[in-house]
């Protein structure tokens, strides 16, 4: 499954507002050795976050495979 930025920008629970913050995101994939454009163009495999094994990371791929089950459970991508 890949992870994208709607799912990063949506996760719930972690602030009162949805989603991880645009720039410690950035900082958190250069300190991963992650390309941050790629990720925005065109996602990141669930196994090359959960392979960082960070609690955020996991709590993501957790999110986008959520989301992508209820996508698949109403016939839409809701992956943006």
């Amino acid at each position: 499954m890949i992870v994208t930025k709607h799912h990063l920008f949506t996760i719930p629970g972690f602030s009162k507002r949805r989603g991880f913050c645009r720039g410690k995101s950035r900082d958190w994939f250069r300190a991963h050795g992650l390309d941050w454009r790629m990720f925005v163009a065109h996602g990141i495999p669930a196994e090359t976050l959960e392979a960082t094994g960070d609690g955020l990371a996991l709590a993501l791929v957790k999110w986008a495979r959520k989301c992508q089950a209820a996508a698949d459970a109403h016939g839409a991508d809701i992956d943006g």
